[in-house]
């Protein structure tokens, strides 16, 4: 009776908490699962709805282009046609002020800006973003997030305002990034399910622990997180490391996805959720 009231302890810890999702998202996953510790070990495909309806016919194209270069080329032409990327005033932005060029925020932008500041304005949009779409909420903004009235999270809203304001489309951009990047997935890996990525941190003793196993700890993480695939990279960026065996379902983005975009960065993009992870210093 001991042994199986442990083993229910440790089943329920595995789960993500109730302040880390929401009951609604946009894909055929619900977030309680996705998040899960069981969602890590036996991933599935995750599908943002109405995707295939809105863009099936490119995808088809894609399908006729062997070289993965050539695919991203024509991943970014048909970004620019789908959402009129640099042609403002036929997008509907008119320019009637001498202010910033909220038009030229785009996908390519919110990359940029996450890799510079993963507290800024383009990384609240791309963490709300992964709220609306897979229902991981945001933990950490700059700070850890308190309730919906609390100052921190307030400021986390007016960053994902100011990011999104004024743009064009650029969550239904993130929804064709996210998908794009999972056909290369399976395109360049079919047969592989995990990738073994690391990411450096401090104050691990501000992290969520759900608890501890056999295999590591399972550690509750932000709803988006950079990884990287080469350990000695990460000891620059904090004292404990982290190595987790990462869902490919879970990218966002991966290096080398989009040829000479974000040449010099070795960064994944990955969702969060509860990991078993191992740490060391």
């Amino acid at each position: 009776m001991t042994k199986n009231k442990g083993a229910e302890i440790t089943r329920v810890r595995a789960c993500l908490p109730a302040f880390a999702y929401s009951s609604l998202n946009r894909c055929n996953i619900p977030a309680v699962v996705l998040g899960g510790v069981i969602y890590q070990q036996h991933p599935v495909a995750l599908l943002i709805d109405g995707m295939q309806a809105l863009h099936g016919e490119f995808f088809k194209a894609l399908d006729e282009i062997a070289c993965s270069q050539e695919r991203g080329v024509h991943f970014r032409q048909y970004m620019c046609s789908a959402f009129l990327l640099g042609k403002s005033e036929e997008a509907g932005l008119l320019q009637t002020n001498s202010g910033i060029r909220r038009d030229k925020c785009d996908y390519l932008r919110l990359l940029r800006g996450w890799m510079f500041n993963a507290d800024g304005k383009e990384a609240a949009v791309l963490k709300r973003w992964v709220e609306s779409r897979f229902g991981l909420l945001t933990l950490n903004h700059r700070q850890p997030l308190g309730s919906h009235s609390s100052e921190a999270y307030q400021a986390y809203q007016a960053d994902y305002v100011r990011g999104l304001y004024n743009s064009n489309a650029l969550e239904s951009q993130l929804d064709l990034l996210y998908s794009f990047c999972q056909y290369e997935v399976q395109r360049r890996w079919p047969e592989q399910q995990h990738c073994q990525l690391y990411r450096g941190v401090n104050h691990i003793d501000e992290h969520h622990r759900l608890g501890r196993s056999e295999q590591g700890t399972l550690l509750l993480l932000n709803n988006l997180n950079s990884f990287s695939h080469q350990r000695e990279l990460c000891e620059s960026f904090g004292d404990v490391i982290l190595e987790a065996r990462v869902p490919m379902t879970k990218l966002l983005f991966f290096p080398g996805l989009l040829a000479d975009v974000l040449k010099g960065e070795q960064e994944y993009l990955v969702l969060g959720g509860v990991y078993q992870v191992t740490m060391s210093i």
